[in-house]
């Protein structure tokens, strides 16, 4: 299976359970890895025989901007969404990073990784 990267978008976004969170905001890296097959586009050179990349940037921006307490709510939408977009991709999987989380210690970053596959399709 092929794979798309979008390696270190940055993001400043309103994740968190905290007031200031809310507030304040954060910056964040996102990290996304498409499965699909890209052996169409290979040979086509055509954008309508891949995974645009700047859908899924767009979709990460988008879904980021939608403020959640939680970062896993954030990447369970990023991956639905990404799944129900592209019937060629059979997975994707996103990293959310949190920059200099506000916690009790000295952390560079807090990180939740989600992935989705598509379903088969069940035969009656």
């Amino acid at each position: 299976m092929d794979k798309i990267y979008l390696k270190n978008i940055k993001v400043y976004a309103y994740h968190g359970c905290m007031e200031e969170e809310k507030k304040i905001g954060s910056n964040y890296l996102v990290n996304l890895i498409v499965h699909a097959d890209l052996s169409m586009c290979c040979k086509s050179d055509e954008l309508k025989d891949t995974v645009d990349y700047v859908a899924l940037l767009d979709i990460v921006k988008k879904e980021m901007k939608m403020r959640s307490n939680l970062l896993e709510n954030v990447a369970e939408r990023v991956v639905n969404k990404i799944i129900s977009k592209f019937p060629s991709v059979k997975k994707a999987v996103v990293k959310i990073a949190k920059l200099n989380p506000p916690i009790n210690g000295d952390v560079d970053e807090v990180v939740i990784r989600r992935e989705k596959k598509r379903e088969k399709a069940k035969l009656d």
